[in-house]
């Protein structure tokens, strides 16, 4: 097949390096990033409609959104109207993450377990709702924030001032015009992720990520400092409950919304006394889940993304390899904090064939630059992985961290604690 792959991330890097494992189609990205070109072809067309075009005159059998930016913005109604085959949900059906007010009011109108909360755009309504509220409380802003757009404050004046400043946009902007106040649920998260054809789903092993920038979790929030899959801390009780009392009654109602879901659910549970409660939806993979997951997949993933873009997903019997998967973020000097200077990436040839065999690199932000492969900021990639058991996973990831290298370079050192204590 030619498969088309939006986005230019480690996730959509790590979607594309399953694929050319494959050894069986041709890739290209949009706009990919200084690494992927080594999978395929990077093109430039940012047009959604032109891009449909450009899609047909190549004859691309299947597109593979990423971010979810495009699908927010409708780029799979756009292709669909083309009669091209795209994998992931319509504008509406990505509502779920475009807005956090819409979601938590289909997980009311349905009954899917969630957390008590209000959703307002008045200051005063917001303030009342706070006052009555136990410690600590959680503010969210509605529209996309790239993953950065929750506040979770310890007193109730420091709520307030969340809820304050994204009310009047000078937090968010126009993302925070809107609000989600709710209660915070004590108990252990985990990501779990549906892949969907709008009837069918196929569910794959869950994960945890570590969102703070620091060891122990300390320091702020961030897209995601690393991930392991599976987490010992999910057993079948609890797949049970998701796929009984989430998944099924989430795709019911969309169907009955009229926004049929398809696409990558990702499900956001935090586990309280052992009933999986709802923290959020995304529409995509998370970032570095899909790092960790698409190795661990046993089903060729072009298939995988296929079936579910043309509603053949209850044809699919999905096999996962029996390893662990753990995923190290290095990310630049910077980050979260600000901008990083472009420093050049040397990873040094690799002679164990233990680490060679065992463990890869997923890269996100980096550039070509005078031939050269750069850091460019932020995630710049990520050092996955694999083994037997998690420690096995986790020795390995951080050995192939130990043999790249650019200037400011940092990455937690802690990734898979959970499941190590």
């Amino acid at each position: 097949m030619n498969i088309l792959i939006l986005g230019n991330g480690g996730r959509e890097f790590s979607i594309g390096l399953a694929i050319y494992k494959e050894n069986a189609h041709n890739l290209f990205f949009m706009p990919g990033n200084g690494a992927t070109d080594r999978l395929g072809t990077n093109i430039n067309i940012k047009d959604y409609n032109q891009l449909a075009l450009w899609a047909k005159d190549n004859s691309i059998d299947l597109t593979i959104v990423g971010p979810e930016a495009p699908l927010v913005d409708g780029v799979v109604d756009i292709f669909k109207e083309h009669n091209l085959t795209i994998f992931g949900p319509s504008a509406a059906a990505a509502q779920l993450e475009g807005s956090k007010v819409y979601m938590k009011n289909i997980l009311k109108k349905y009954k899917i377990p969630t957390a008590a909360f209000i959703e307002t755009s008045n200051e005063k309504e917001a303030f009342d709702f706070i006052d009555t509220m136990n410690l600590p409380i959680v503010v969210k802003a509605d529209g996309l924030c790239a993953g950065k757009g929750v506040i979770i404050a310890q007193s109730k004046e420091e709520a307030k001032t969340a809820a304050s400043d994204m009310l009047s946009g000078a937090s968010f902007g126009d993302a925070g015009t809107s609000i989600v106040v709710e209660e915070y649920l004590d108990g252990y998260e985990l990501s779990v992720f549906a892949i969907c054809d709008g009837e069918n789903y196929k569910v794959l092993p869950a994960a945890q990520d570590h969102k703070r920038i620091g060891d122990g979790d300390t320091g702020p929030n961030t897209g995601g400092m690393g991930a392991y899959a599976p987490t010992p801390l999910v057993n079948d009780d609890i797949y049970k409950k998701i796929e009984e009392r989430v998944i099924i009654p989430t795709l019911a109602g969309m169907k009955q919304e009229g926004a049929p879901f398809e696409g990558v659910l990702f499900i956001g549970v935090m586990v309280v006394k052992g009933e999986p409660i709802i923290l959020e939806y995304n529409v995509r993979f998370g970032d570095p889940e899909c790092e960790i997951l698409m190795p661990l997949l046993e089903t060729p993933v072009s298939e995988l993304f296929y079936k579910g873009a043309t509603k053949q997903l209850d044809k699919l019997d999905i096999k996962i390899k029996k390893e662990f998967g753990v995923g190290v973020v290095m990310a630049s000097g910077n980050y979260p904090y600000g901008s990083s200077t472009p420093a050049e990436i040397i990873v040094d040839k690799i002679v164990d064939e233990d680490l060679l065999n065992n463990s890869h690199i997923s890269y996100a932000g980096v550039e070509k630059i005078d031939d050269k492969l750069m850091a460019t900021g932020g995630r710049v990639l990520v050092c996955v992985g694999f083994g037997k058991s998690i420690k096995e996973a986790r020795d390995r990831a951080y050995a192939l961290c130990g043999q790249v290298h650019f200037a400011g370079k940092k990455c937690r050192s802690d990734i898979a604690y959970q499941a190590l204590k």
